[in-house]
């Protein structure tokens, strides 16, 4: 088994190993994963932290040992919390990294990083002022930054952040925690998933207190939430039909 880093800001996680393929997710600086298949230009990837696969470009990362990828993973998490910072490398070059960005490889990277950070877990009254951060951010599919970003990949960075693992699709994450009866139920920082009319879960949002929801939607957006679904003042008209509130803090 091969393992690697990745060592740019945002790289592109595909559905095949092409680059005109599906963007899937997105693999964010400091990221380790297993290579569960290596070909001549692209690799097929495992991420450590969510275990979500996609081909990533042979170009866009490096190759580190097992010893390495074992003492990263092993690690309390460490990530960047501002938009926008920079790393320095050896050579004094500077490279861009978005928000959630993980840092515990910067010493095998022999890289410097001096922007902010969090590292442990926080209370749960946090989670929605962490999701103001990608307010107003385009919808991207498979995006998971604050320049473009999907439904799950915002509730899974807005608890990345907050010390709390989520999996990269709706649909997985409405695997994980206690279901609510109803939305009376709910706090602020709990997910509402969301379904088509074939019953798959296709879309998640973060409940907020008075019966508004912060979710990704054309952007990242507030909308009213009730038993229906979500509704949207803009459009006067439902836009996603609910299917289950989720705990999962």
């Amino acid at each position: 088994m091969q393992y690697g880093i990745c060592n740019l800001s945002i790289v592109p996680l595909r559905n095949e190993p092409a680059d005109p393929s599906e963007l899937v997710s997105q693999v964010l600086y400091g990221e380790v994963f297993k290579i569960i298949e290596q070909r001549k230009k692209w690799s097929k990837i495992r991420l450590a932290f969510d275990n979500y696969e996609g081909w990533i470009d042979n170009k866009q990362y490096l190759e580190i040992s097992e010893e390495s990828y074992k003492s990263i993973n092993q690690e309390q998490i460490k990530l960047s919390t501002d938009l926008v910072e920079f790393i320095e490398d050896e050579n004094q070059q500077i490279f861009p990294i978005s928000v959630g960005s993980t840092l515990n490889g910067l010493s095998l990277l022999n890289h410097i990083y001096d922007g902010s950070s969090i590292q442990n877990q926080v209370e749960k009254s946090n989670i929605i002022q962490t999701a103001f951060l990608y307010l107003n951010t385009p919808y991207l599919w498979g995006g998971k930054t604050p320049f473009g970003i999907d439904c799950s990949g915002f509730t899974q960075m807005v608890y990345k952040l907050n010390g709390y693992k989520l999996l990269r699709d709706a649909s997985q994450q409405a695997t994980q925690g206690d279901a609510l009866s109803f939305i009376e139920e709910s706090e602020p920082g709990d997910l509402a998933f969301f379904d088509n009319s074939e019953g798959n879960i296709i879309h998640v949002g973060i409940i907020m207190k008075d019966n508004y929801i912060i979710h990704a939607h054309g952007k990242v957006r507030i909308d009213r939430l009730d038993h229906t679904g979500i509704y949207n003042a803009e459009k006067n008209q439902h836009t996603h039909k609910l299917r289950v509130i989720k705990k999962i803090i």
